[in-house]
């Protein structure tokens, strides 16, 4: 009963928020509106998105303003009845997740709910497995970084219930190796658990046997891909499987496994709590709730924040972080979800929704939520260049086109950056991110290619005048270079034949 009741008050408050605004209101703030077109509904309606209230944020100390102990966390509400939760089942579980909307806050943006169905109803002997992706290496993200020091007992409770919800009793919780305070706060957040009964033989008093293991990668990025997380977890070398057999069917240590996102595990309670209609009523149809968003470079106040999804990328900006530095016509580009998807223009930064589904309108995507402005002063073609040397880097070597292909990505865009190339070359550097691109066994590849194919779709223009800069500097004519030797040249090595005889 008092879920019923805590539902159909979310879900009045949630209805309350929705106001259609006049003329005269949608002129004051143009931003602020859009006209929503549902796909799988013949009306649109008008809607107010961002300006998330207090009384709907999930994360209540994600700033560490308060004390993160167990105890105090309790009196914010995270372990709240939670034996409750847990005796309704895993069905209703799984059930709230999925008409709450709740996609993965990871990157890939899967539905919830349903990637948690995925696992087996029946045990055949095998145990479950929960793993928790707290290896967070994409750049500019850091928002998984401050639940973990800051708002820990959230994602522990999250961890019970997504668990209980797979059939799962473990838990492991594989955080990234350099993220050394969040691993000890994490560790002393499980041992005052366990201390508080909260985990054990007898999980909240639920006589649901749960127990959570804290472990620590080494720092390559190529673990945040699940199956390679797995296979590091398990003591080998951090590649990823071949799919299938899937992780649901067999993942860790051989067992159906399911590997999440932190933010995705940490909001659980309260959707549970509060209802799914208060949590599918924040949001655009399908891209539903609260985000963590973090926003960094040239901002006044770089910040990480909640807040509603779909909130204009120009509202989130200007609202939480003081605008772009030397005013919104001082942008050049924003990078609108972590370093593996397409920059964007100032153009389309100005009207884009902060959300799965309206950033792909706009050929890119929100992935992790990490928004990363650049005012005129970047150069953005040596910004991608580093971004590109960055994945050669992190690549792990499994794949042909991308052991091959991230190392002729990052020379061709050294070259670029200088200028030292044809114009010619642009299309080709365009072609073999497109080689590349769902030729490999995991989404680093992706994740390469994708920041020089928004480069080349945005900023071609620039592309073109540094190379015609370089050529009126050396004295040349913009053509193709008619000596083949000298073509490809990426880097600065003497490959001509040894003058003595060996």
């Amino acid at each position: 009963p008092h879920i019923t009741m805590l539902a159909l008050g979310s879900a009045l408050r949630a209805a309350a928020r929705r106001r259609p605004l006049g003329p005269s209101a949608a002129a004051a703030t143009p931003l602020a509106v859009r006209d929503c077109k549902m796909s799988t509904a013949v009306e649109s309606h008008i809607r107010v998105h961002g300006g998330l209230k207090d009384s709907d944020r999930i994360f209540t100390n994600i700033y560490g303003e308060y004390d993160k102990g167990v105890k105090a966390c309790m009196k914010r509400g995270d372990w709240y009845r939670t034996k409750d939760l847990l005796l309704l089942g895993r069905e209703w579980i799984i059930d709230q997740v999925k008409k709450s909307g709740l996609r993965g806050r990871g990157g890939a943006g899967f539905p919830s709910g349903l990637k948690w169905s995925f696992m087996p109803k029946a045990s055949d002997g095998r145990p479950h497995y929960l793993v928790i992706n707290a290896d967070e290496s994409e750049p500019g993200t850091c928002k998984d970084r401050e639940i973990m020091r800051h708002e820990p007992q959230k994602l522990i409770e999250g961890c019970v219930i997504a668990g209980t919800a797979m059939g799962a009793n473990t838990a492991y919780i594989y955080i990234r190796g350099e993220f050394w305070r969040e691993a000890q706060a994490v560790e002393q957040a499980v041992a005052e658990a366990y201390e508080h009964g909260l985990l054990g033989p007898n999980a909240c008093g639920s006589g649901i046997p749960f127990d959570v293991y804290v472990a620590r990668g080494a720092g390559a990025y190529i673990c945040g891909e699940e199956t390679g997380l797995i296979e590091s977890l398990e003591g080998n070398t951090g590649k990823p499987r071949l799919k299938p057999p899937f992780p649901a069917n067999v993942g860790l240590y051989g067992c159906p496994t399911t590997v999440t996102n932190v933010e995705t595990v940490a909001v659980a309670p309260t959707i549970l709590r509060r209802g799914a209609d208060w949590f599918a009523g924040l949001g655009r149809k399908g891209n539903s709730g609260t985000k963590l968003f973090a926003i960094s470079g040239n901002v006044n106040n770089p910040i990480t924040v909640e807040e509603e999804m779909s909130i204009p990328l120009k509202d989130l900006i200007e609202m939480h972080c003081g605008g772009v530095i030397g005013g919104w016509d001082n942008l050049q580009g924003v990078i609108p979800g972590g370093s593996s998807v397409p920059v964007i223009t100032k153009e389309i930064s100005a009207e884009v929704l902060m959300d799965f589904d309206d950033l792909k309108r706009v050929q890119s995507g929100l992935g992790t939520a990490a928004v990363t402005v650049m005012d005129n002063s970047v150069d953005m073609i040596k910004a991608i260049a580093r971004l590109s040397y960055f994945y050669k880097h992190e690549s792990c070597g499994q794949c042909t086109p991308c052991r091959e292909g991230t190392t002729w990505l990052y020379k061709m865009m050294k070259r670029m950056e200088t200028g030292e190339a044809e114009v010619e070359e642009i299309d080709m550097l365009n072609e073999l991110t497109h080689e590349i691109e769902g030729h490999t066994i995991c989404a680093l590849g992706d994740a390469a290619a994708w920041p020089v194919q928004g480069l080349i779709r945005h900023f071609r223009p620039q592309m073109e005048e540094r190379i015609a800069a370089y050529k009126a500097a050396q004295g040349m004519k913009l053509e193709k270079s008619s000596d083949p030797t000298n073509e490809f040249n990426y880097d600065d090595k003497d490959y001509s034949a040894p003058t003595t005889k060996i």
